[in-house]
């Protein structure tokens, strides 16, 4: 038996060999990462989209694909057109409000706020905070490449959805061939891929969903202006898990203490801690199941890492992928939940 037929043959040490191929590929092409990634997520949301709809109306996968599609064009249209503007100003209010707040504190004001004005004075905050906003229109260039990102990967989802099964029979072809092993094992990985990051990002996604929805009634109870960008920053905070809860508090206890002070602070505190502890013993349980469970101390680890190889995206993703390798090393098997087709 050649080396060749050995190799063939040795199906963990091929599989090794076929994934360490496809990391290599993808660090090539690390440019082209979030055009990559948000494929992905927008042909899996939108497949799950069309099944649930498919479910109740009968109405040709084709057809509603084009419906669907249609839709979201038009709620993109209205966001860049109404909520964007009203994003703007609610965000830019919002800044100036606390600002105000902290430049002009009253002469009766309690020890605290004191110390935080004689803190942000010795430090030059207020300097410091318009150098940065000054950085931060550099980065403009950034958000171009983003839209640009975005509108490359809503296209080839669509096209996908389009010709989802011309495109799966097409693809089904290179399973048979010279070198079908080699393909073999890519859809293998393909498979888990889709069944664990999918899965667990769908439910970070509806986490992220009721945690914005369950933080932002709070907000609104306690007399919150600017809900909109506030309810926009917290769903973002909220796709990074157990970090995103604790980086938020940090700008919402900043702008809780220039509206009421530290009864506000201690309410917003404690809406915080509630909706952590339904995320962790209620939300978690329920749609994360057996998907991850990690301890928080690898949560931890594994956003870190993922920061420093993908960057902002690794917060979102990092998770998804290490329980994507947990699988496929089989250190934690994650249950199989396979899309139709």
């Amino acid at each position: 038996m050649s080396v060749y037929q050995r190799f063939i043959t040795n199906e963990k040490i091929r599989r090794m060999t076929v994934l360490l191929s496809i990391i290599v590929v993808l660090f090539l092409v690390k440019s082209m990462i979030t055009t990559i990634l948000l494929t992905f997520i927008f042909t899996y949301l939108m497949i799950h989209l069309v099944h649930i709809i498919q479910r109740f109306i009968k109405i040709p996968t084709g057809v509603l694909t084009i419906l669907v599609y249609a839709l979201v064009v038009y709620l993109i249209y209205l966001a860049l057109t109404i909520y964007v503007p009203l994003l703007i100003h609610q965000t830019v209010d919002m800044i100036q409000s606390v600002i105000n707040f902290y430049e002009h504190q009253p002469k009766d004001a309690d020890p605290v706020l004191q110390y935080i004005h004689t803190y942000i004075e010795r430090n030059d905050f207020f300097e410091q905070l318009q150098n940065g906003a000054s950085i931060a229109l550099g980065y403009l260039q950034d958000v171009g490449k983003l839209a640009v990102a975005f509108t490359m990967s809503f296209i080839l989802s669509f096209f996908f959805m389009i010709e989802k099964k011309k495109t799966i029979v097409f693809s089904k072809l290179f399973l048979k061939g010279e070198f079908a092993w080699f393909f073999q094992d890519i859809y293998y990985f393909a498979d888990k891929f889709v069944n664990t990051f999918g899965l667990v990002l769908e439910a970070q996604f509806i986490i992220a969903l009721l945690n914005t929805l369950l933080t932002t009634i709070a907000l609104a109870a306690f007399g919150f202006h600017q809900l909109l960008s506030l309810a926009i920053m917290i769903f973002i905070l909220s796709l990074i898990p157990v970090a995103g809860v604790i980086v938020s508090c940090v700008p919402l206890s900043f702008i809780a203490y220039s509206q009421g002070g530290i009864k506000d602070v201690v309410y917003i505190l404690l809406t915080i801690l509630i909706v952590h502890l339904i995320e962790s013993y209620v939300l978690n349980p329920k749609l994360m199941s057996s998907k991850t469970e990690l301890p928080i101390f690898y949560t931890f680890i594994v956003l870190l890492l993922s920061e420093r190889f993908l960057g902002v995206w690794g917060l979102i993703v990092g998770i998804p992928i290490f329980t994507f390798f947990l699988d496929v090393l089989k250190v934690k098997e994650i249950p199989n939940h396979p899309l139709k087709e």
